[in-house]
């Protein structure tokens, strides 16, 4: 799918030739262990890279360079993945083939080299004040998921269920990590994460790759890097023997908000992950699944309820909004739908449908470069030589029988509640 080329040690350029779009898109990733402590520095530093560089020194100056170019797009952003910490550089562009005159290529290009090798520096360290803004900005960012309740009480069970964890801890850090940063400390991270850091870039767009290798073979010369293996993700998967911990928490809300969290020994890496991501959908991924069907149709328990398998660190959630005093019903009535399954009572129906969505899934993500690069950075861990279609024929291989199996590999750990001050 796309054209491996190895530039150093440490850092990969993925190209890939499609006429599927008229625009260029690049992502440069920077991949690290994640912390709690560094997080918050490395989602600082991205923030601050987007803001300026040695070339513009303010924000609009940058925003107008980029307006110039056709309207071209570049930003930054933190994320993780499994116990990987992910900085990204993204841009968009118009393909020079679709304008008036050629040279955009080479500007943004230009621009992409800028902001990773000429910051925006005062005395060989960052400027305090954007520092200070940019630091502002991702607090902000943590403290919008308490106005969620729905994204916090995910983040509390998190917390619960695995504490200390890659799996609870934030691409963004803790607020207290942010406080402590200063400009120095910030211009130390950049340093590290510049030399230190597994590289990938991804191109796509109707280019020359050839052209376009040397291009960026010279425009970022990183350094070669010794890239030491992070450990692959480690499933706690519980053997049902345990007491299931049940959490109540109370805020000024009406819904409850409920979250369990289950285990499974199928991770990312497992020979059976194609099947689980089967069963997930026949349990509640999807609006023909069991807890949907009968959760919240057929009993009316909840104003929503599904299923999510986080495969990389060997869990799956359901989530449902609920009025807490149905908290017991409902969940004994989530917990039928897992037996259920677990009793092999799939039709056909489920099956197909779920091997249908999952497919549309995938085909849709490749409608689009972004997703075509987010989609293969994630799958070449298994594979180098992904496809859409090799995930679609794995999916499509999966029985009833599977889902079964996969079912009874699920084990409930964890119930945790989110209601009103008012509510039981």
């Amino acid at each position: 799918m796309f054209r491996k080329v190895k530039l150093q040690e440490g850092v990969t350029l993925y190209i890939r030739k499609s006429e599927q779009f008229k625009t260029v898109n690049f992502s440069l990733k920077w991949k690290s262990k994640l912390e709690a402590k560094t997080a918050a520095a490395r989602a600082v530093l991205a923030n601050v890279l987007q803001d300026s560089n040695g070339r513009y020194r303010t924000q609009s100056d940058f925003r107008n360079a980029l307006d110039e170019l056709y309207g071209a797009v570049l930003y930054t952003d933190a994320g993780k993945r499994s116990n990987t910490h992910i900085v990204s550089l993204q841009a968009e562009w118009v393909n020079d083939a679709y304008i008036s005159e050629d040279g955009v290529l080479d500007e943004v290009l230009g621009l992409l080299r800028t902001t990773i090798f000429e910051p925006n520096l005062v005395n060989g360290k960052f400027e305090e004040s954007i520092v200070n803004r940019e630091k502002r900005s991702v607090k902000e960012r943590i403290r919008s998921v308490y106005d969620d309740k729905s994204r916090y009480a995910q983040k509390r069970m998190l917390e619960l269920l695995r504490p200390n964890s890659a799996v609870s801890t934030s691409a963004y850090g803790t607020e207290e990590a942010i406080d402590a940063l200063t400009p120095d400390t910030l211009f130390t991270t950049y340093e590290k994460m510049l030399a230190e850091d597994e590289i990938n870039i991804y191109i796509v767009g109707d280019i020359n790759e050839d052209s376009l290798i040397e291009k960026v073979t010279s425009l970022f010369p990183f350094a070669s890097r010794t890239i030491s293996e992070r450990d692959p993700e480690v499933s706690d998967a519980k053997d049902g023997k345990e007491e299931v911990r049940h959490v109540r928490e109370k805020q000024d809300m009406r819904q409850g908000k409920l979250h369990m969290g289950f285990s499974t020994p199928i991770t990312f890496h497992h020979p059976d992950y194609a099947k689980m991501q089967v069963a997930n959908g026949v349990f509640g991924g999807y609006a023909h699944s069991k807890l949907f069907m009968n959760v919240r149709e057929k009993e009316s328990m909840a104003y929503y309820a599904s299923s999510s398998y986080s495969s990389h660190y060997g869990l799956v959630y359901v989530t449902a909004g609920i009025d807490a005093e149905l908290e017991e019903k409902a969940v004994n009535l989530i917990n039928e739908q897992l037996q259920v399954l677990q009793q092999g009572d799939i039709t056909d129906l489920e099956l197909e449908q779920t091997k249908a969505l999952l497919g549309n899934g995938i085909k849709s993500a490749f409608d689009s470069a972004r997703g075509q690069i987010e989609v293969y950075d994630q799958y070449k861990a298994l594979d180098e030589d992904f496809t859409a279609e090799k995930l679609i024929s794995g999916w499509d291989a999966v029985t009833k029988e599977d889902v079964q199996a996969m079912a009874s590999e699920i084990v409930l750990e964890i119930v945790y509640l989110l209601s009103g001050k008012e509510a039981i």
